[in-house]
């Protein structure tokens, strides 16, 4: 009885350390899958806790190519900006029409001292990941993958929160000031259907204090995938120009 007792504990502790390990393969060789597609879209959306804005939030639109062109709609309040993106060449339509990623961070429409939001995202746009890209970066972020049906869940490591947490925020660089993190924490979680990313979502909490200014950071950003293989990125001609 006690050897059938051992036996049971030393087979579950098995199991559960083989699906741990398991975890994050199976989510990068689901990624992997998905950026071997043809193509995809999907749509991101972040939120933060309370309903207020703050850096990022809003809804994303994206379509991309294998080897072809990338298309961004992101919506932040009122206002709605187009990213098209074709291998280290980006373009961005502004006011005053389509610029490259380079043109629009050397825009001053900042004036007067205050943050130019195009050259925020231009520098953005620079360090962009595609979601199949970005989901085999997040489960590296994640501490111990479990499954359970077709979806995989874990706590966020420290070091992963925090980086998340940035959201684009200075590392550095300029005049050495970058931003401070503390408390963070989060989880993620992975779905996939018949093999293939499906879905991601991360949540991340912490205090970000930046320049004096200190901002308790509540957030949670949900990818969707769809139309593997069959989407179709239709680009204008005046942002192609900007890429050849």
């Amino acid at each position: 009885m006690i050897r059938s007792i051992l036996f049971g504990t030393v087979a579950l502790l098995a199991t559960s350390a083989l699906a741990s390990a398991a975890g994050p393969d199976d989510v990068k060789a689901a990624a992997k899958k998905l950026a071997d597609a043809d193509s995809y879209s999907w749509k991101q959306n972040t939120e933060n806790a309370g309903g207020g804005r703050g850096p990022g939030a809003g809804p994303t639109e994206g379509k991309t190519e294998k080897d072809g062109y990338t298309y961004l709609k992101m919506t932040r309040g009122d206002n709605t900006v187009e990213v098209v993106m074709k291998g280290d060449k980006s373009a961005i339509k502004t006011q005053d029409g389509w610029k490259t990623a380079e043109e629009a961070a050397a825009d001053n429409g900042g004036g007067g001292g205050q943050p130019n939001p195009t050259r925020f995202l231009a520098r953005m746009v620079r360090n962009f990941k595609a979601p199949a890209a970005q989901a085999e970066t997040l489960a590296d972020k994640a501490k111990e993958l479990t499954k359970a049906e077709d979806a995989y869940s874990a706590d966020l490591t420290e070091e992963g929160a925090k980086e998340l947490l940035m959201f684009g925020g200075r590392r550095g660089g300029g005049n050495g000031n970058a931003p401070e993190i503390s408390n963070a924490k989060g989880s993620i979680k992975f779905w996939t259907k018949d093999g293939v990313l499906a879905k991601y979502e991360y949540h991340v909490q912490g205090t970000v204090s930046f320049n004096g200014n200190e901002r308790d950071v509540d957030r949670t950003t949900t990818v969707e995938i769809s139309d593997v293989g069959s989407t179709k990125v239709d680009v204008p001609e005046e942002a192609k120009k900007k890429l050849s």
